[in-house]
């Protein structure tokens, strides 16, 4: 291979994102060039349940993949579908960023401090239904758009403030720009959030074996837990499902600690429950928490959401 030719939404986010992934191989002495990539989710402002929800910004890079233009896809991988496509392996999964959500408001005010009725944007069920579930009494408003859109309904004064996932801002150099970084006891991120995705064709040894170099052990491991809680429950990457894997260290060395909550979109109910393991045993971790949530009624919350 000469040039490793690697895929891109072409946001600010998505290109910075991959940048990074870039970087980390030019460090290995591997030639890249970023190809931009135009996908579903960037051309519609529709909200993504009423595109299909899960792929909308997966798709057109993996045909790309597919088709020989680029060699590599990098994707947030909150956004990839759980069911895999035979044609293409994830070759590497980097080190997580911060998979917390936060909050950009006016005036550096906290969830907390927000008064009554004001207008907080999200286009995520998932933080609507946790955010409805904290009692605060402030008004959900969908929003969709890049960060620069999202935090400009802040500044001009349409909202009181949005949510957004932490990691996006931290990769932007916007971090300062939180007024509260929400912990996971109030808000759990949606699974994978905060980690990238690297795939490549499934017969193209050469890059798998470049960017296996890139994989994090413990990364993969809790975004594996997550992502397979998220398959046993059917739902997709707009439900309202929050998901978040730790790696600790426990008695007997390296322990799995997966928390998760499927809410109605109201807030009530909810179904919050937890489940440890080996970080070797993930996806059997994520299928039996999966399995207890679905006992408890979890598929009617997902399926009320949809």
């Amino acid at each position: 291979m000469t040039t490793m030719r690697i895929g891109t939404r072409a946001s600010a986010l998505a290109t910075t994102q991959t940048g990074h992934v870039a970087d980390r191989l030019r460090e290995r002495g591997v030639d890249v060039e970023i190809v931009l990539i135009s996908t579903e989710g960037d051309r519609s402002s529709a909200p993504l349940a009423s595109l299909g929800g899960t792929g909308v910004f997966v798709s057109a890079l993996r045909d790309a993949l597919v088709d020989g233009r680029i060699d590599v896809a990098v994707h947030s991988l909150k956004d990839l579908p759980t069911t895999p496509d035979e044609r293409l392996q994830l070759a590497a999964i980097p080190p997580r960023e911060d998979s917390r959500d936060c909050l950009v408001a006016r005036d550096g005010l906290t969830l907390g401090e927000l008064p009554q009725g004001a207008r907080v944007g999200t286009g995520s069920p998932r933080r609507e239904a946790q955010l409805n579930a904290l009692g605060l009494g402030v008004e959900v408003v969908p929003v969709r758009g890049n960060v620069d859109t999202r935090i400009g309904k802040v500044t001009s004064g349409e909202l009181d403030g949005v949510l957004l996932a932490r990691a996006g801002l931290v990769r932007l150099g916007r971090a300062d720009e939180a007024t509260e970084i929400i912990d996971p006891l109030q808000m759990l991120p949606a699974p994978g959030q905060g980690a990238l995705a690297c795939e490549c064709r499934a017969d193209d040894a050469a890059t798998a074996r470049l960017l296996a170099e890139l994989d994090d052990r413990d990364t993969r491991a809790a975004v594996t837990a997550e992502r397979s809680l998220l398959a046993t429950l059917e739902a997709g990457c707009s439900a309202p499902v929050g998901a978040l894997a730790e790696i600790a260290w426990g008695d007997d060395g390296d322990e799995l600690w997966l928390r998760a909550v499927v809410s109605d979109p109201t807030g009530s109910p909810s179904i919050r429950l937890s489940a440890t393991g080996l970080p070797d045993e993930a996806a059997a971790v994520g299928e039996r928490l999966a399995a207890e949530m679905l006992a408890e009624g979890a598929d009617t919350l997902v399926s009320v959401a949809s």
